[in-house]
């Protein structure tokens, strides 16, 4: 039944000297050619029969796509960008919040075949080569993360046609297109926690305030102090990295000696205030708690195991496929800018 090949577009390999084509796999299912290639393309679309008819004549006839033709006829590639833009000592060996949310977003795209490329834009010459590089095409879509204050990038990006989906955002653009945690709500869950501990002279490590993660966390913060009846004693700005949490925790001990806990945006910069408390003979809790950000495997490691605020990051990597998908494939969907509860884990630090 292979027969010869009467087309090339999404033509599989060759099999004894023939092409087996999409149209040899329809007839042979006893379907039309739509149907097959819905089947193939992972539609749900199409009935059990049908869909068992496809892929006993795939197995049958040995039908293996061809990506490149496939992506030609499709007006697509199979490939998308996950662009992050920070150093990439931070991607690959400090920050365990990027390997759970491309850890999520590969699990999202695998079973629609699709490939994930990472890609860094540290500096502005990273920014022009990825710019060139997306408006050529090369991938069907892009997922973006940790882009900060004024950077054109995300909006240039989408201006250029290429579907994105952000997680967070800068505080300058705001996304149609987005997945998120209640960074406020997040922070408040803390500062409830360690007034409920007895805590009263709390200051915080904020995280970049251009980003928006990091003002809201600063913004819910301040809200639960008030709404408690206690007023922030100090706050010192951090940009997510150990480094930062470190001198932030010392500026804050060497202006107020005297306080009793500390909420950092991230486990990272909790890390930082650690080393810190631990440097200068302060006792955790004992004498000052501390609570981070992200529940990352960096708090459970952490001496005391800190309590963080969880914000579910593999699935936020995988609710960003999904809406990608959904935009690649223009499927309607409920909601494009998702934003998903954050909860509390207690452990030692507090």
């Amino acid at each position: 039944m292979p027969g010869r090949a009467v087309r090339v577009e999404e033509g599989g390999e060759q099999l004894e000297g023939r092409r087996v084509t999409l149209e040899a796999v329809a007839a042979h299912a006893g379907v039309g050619r739509g149907t097959a290639s819905r089947v193939i393309n992972g539609s749900d679309r199409v009935s059990a029969a049908s869909l068992e008819a496809v892929f006993r004549a795939v197995r049958e006839l040995g039908y293996v796509p061809n990506p490149a033709a496939r992506a030609l006829v499709r007006r697509r590639t199979d490939t998308v960008a996950f662009v992050v833009a920070v150093e990439q000592e931070r991607v690959f060996w400090e920050e365990p919040y990027f390997s759970a949310v491309v850890r999520g977003a590969t699990a999202g795209l695998v079973d629609k075949g699709i490939q994930l490329l990472l890609a860094i834009a540290q500096s502005q010459q990273d920014r022009d080569r990825l710019t060139a590089f997306l408006k050529a095409r090369h991938v069907a879509g892009v997922l973006l993360s940790s882009f900060r204050g004024d950077d054109p990038l995300p909006a240039a990006i989408e201006q250029s046609g290429t579907p994105a989906v952000l997680v967070g955002r800068p505080t300058c653009y705001v996304p149609d297109w987005s997945v998120d945690v209640d960074n406020a709500e997040g922070a408040r869950l803390a500062v409830r926690h360690l007034v409920e501990q007895g805590r009263r002279r709390i200051a915080t490590i904020t995280g970049p305030l251009d980003i928006q993660a990091g003002a809201d966390r600063r913004t819910g913060f301040h809200d639960a102090l008030r709404e408690n009846g206690l007023c922030p004693p100090a706050e010192a700005h951090g940009n997510f990295t150990r480094t930062s949490g470190v001198v932030a925790m010392q500026q804050l001990l060497d202006r107020l000696p005297e306080l009793d806990a500390v909420f950092a945006a991230s486990n990272i910069m909790a890390a930082g205030a650690l080393h810190v408390l631990r440097r200068e003979g302060r006792r955790v809790p004992e004498d000052l708690a501390v609570v981070g950000f992200d529940d990352s495997p960096v708090a459970a490691d952490a001496d005391p195991p800190l309590t963080s605020v969880r914000q579910p990051l593999e699935e936020m990597g995988r609710e960003m496929a999904r809406l990608l998908i959904a935009r690649l494939d223009n499927t309607p969907v409920a909601e494009t800018k998702l934003v998903l509860r954050p909860t509390l884990v207690v452990r030692k630090s507090s």
